[in-house]
């Protein structure tokens, strides 16, 4: 890490501030001066180290105190919004801090940034205006000729900014794959590949890839392996630890948790990795803004209770749809009927307590479309709506919402059909959810 610059000729980082003497409203009144030191450092990187008191805490302490310091100046517990686009400089080309343009850094963006980091026990993150920003932030090291491999059954967005837009435009090579398989993985890498994409479980049909068997089969070929954890949240997976370079979320969903805000993460531990993204995050202006760096920030605190609470209410409705007569098939990593049960407990985070699934289910209403759209506008606690990963219980046909944008052939092939359907278990009363499943399968 590089060493802390010196500000106004202090030791170390530090920068002097002097309080101003209060003035005295009555004689009998008095007023004390004093000097606060507040550390400042040159690079935004530097500011993550001060989290390393946190670093073998539990993810519960790092998710309430990471990167939510107290208020140098009036003590404040909570962070404040600066919502400063621009800072002032005290000589031409040079800056107060580490900041100058709220796109290329923010106090309050910094803040969210240090706390990802610690959610997924990294050294570095950013925090982007959108799930797929951030994906964007990182295929954006690629360059022409280079291949990317991609699991087949990846997140719609993810498959349509390949497919439509990067691919055609770049010259650069996709191939989509199982990557369940490991010998399709190291069958299909290139000498030119350079990025493999792997989301794990997938969305929506909930595949689970040993991502372990994969990074070492990264690691020996030179590809850079990137994992989307959104499905799972930094509380019941964590890639980094079983070796992938890089982990991406889409901050929306578990991290954020409240359905009231768009936003993306990148966690990694590589400073050279750190000041590639910096420079290209900047450059396309895919940083997230402070006030909802701030939103993203409150909700990550409830992190843990609230994925532990989904999984545990997303188990439960998994076995009940599993005895259900109108329900022809259950896909939960969680159940021991699922194919990749053991691979899903393998990546969790504490496979010792963890079924190995989260709040996302998936599964098959018996009939075609017209019984799977009776079913899911027949709810009334759940709401039919995509996304995933809030407080409340939502669910969608993915053929025709989220991976809609999917060729029709490609999604026969995954198994995406009509009567296909995907649920992201809140944190409700599951005796609620239940009873309002049931209620509904009873209008087919």
């Amino acid at each position: 890490m590089p060493k802390a610059q010196k500000i106004a000729n202090t030791k170390a980082s530090t920068k002097k501030v002097a309080s101003k003497k209060i003035a005295k409203p009555a004689k009998k009144a008095t007023s004390t001066a004093f000097v606060k030191h507040i550390t400042l450092y040159k690079n935004q990187s530097e500011y993550f180290q001060l989290d390393a008191p946190y670093a073998k805490m539990g993810l519960s302490t790092r998710a309430i105190h990471a990167g939510n310091q107290h208020d140098p100046l009036h003590g404040g517990v909570v962070p404040s919004i600066d919502l400063s686009t621009t800072y002032m400089q005290p000589a031409p080309g040079v800056t107060s801090s580490c900041f100058d343009y709220t796109r290329c850094g923010n106090p309050t963006v910094l803040a969210f940034q240090r706390n990802l980091a610690a959610l997924e026990g990294a050294k570095y993150a950013f925090a982007t205006s959108s799930g797929m920003a951030a994906t964007i932030s990182v295929l954006s090291l690629l360059k022409q000729g280079d291949h990317i491999l991609c699991i087949d059954d990846v997140y719609g967005g993810t498959q349509r900014y390949l497919r439509k837009i990067l691919i055609p435009n770049s010259g650069i090579q996709l191939d989509l794959i199982d990557c369940t398989d490991l010998k399709k993985v190291e069958k299909a890498i290139q000498k030119n590949t350079k990025i493999m994409w792997i989301e794990s479980p997938t969305n929506p049909t909930l595949k689970c890839t040993d991502i372990a068997a994969v990074a070492k089969i990264c690691k020996k070929h030179n590809v850079f392996l990137a994992i989307d954890n959104t499905f799972m949240s930094p509380v019941l997976q964590n890639p980094l630890a079983l070796g992938a370079d890089i982990v991406m979320h889409s901050v929306t969903k578990y991290i954020g948790g409240h359905s009231d805000v768009i936003a993306g993460a990148l966690m990694f531990n590589s400073l050279e990795l750190f000041d590639k993204l910096y420079f290209n995050i900047k450059s396309m202006g895919t940083m997230i803004a402070p006030f909802d760096a701030f939103i993203a920030l409150k909700g990550a605190k409830t992190l843990a209770l609230r994925a532990e609470r989904a999984a545990s209410n997303a188990l439960t409705i998994a076995k009940h749809l599993e005895k259900h007569s109108k329900i022809t098939k259950v896909v939960y990593p969680g159940l021991p009927s699922h194919p990749h049960h053991k691979i899903a407990k393998k990546n969790s985070a504490d496979p010792k307590t963890q079924s190995g699934g989260s709040g996302m289910i998936s599964f098959y209403v018996k009939g075609g479309m017209k019984q799977c759209d009776t079913f899911l506008s027949a709810l009334k606690i759940i709401t039919l709506a995509e996304s995933l990963g809030g407080v409340e219980s939502l669910i969608e046909a993915p053929a025709v919402m989220t991976h809609g944008s999917v060729p029709a052939e490609h999604r026969k092939l995954l198994g995406i059909t009509d009567n296909f359907v995907r649920m992201s278990t809140g944190v409700e009363n599951v005796e609620d959810l239940i009873a309002d499943i049931d209620a509904a399968l009873k209008k087919i």
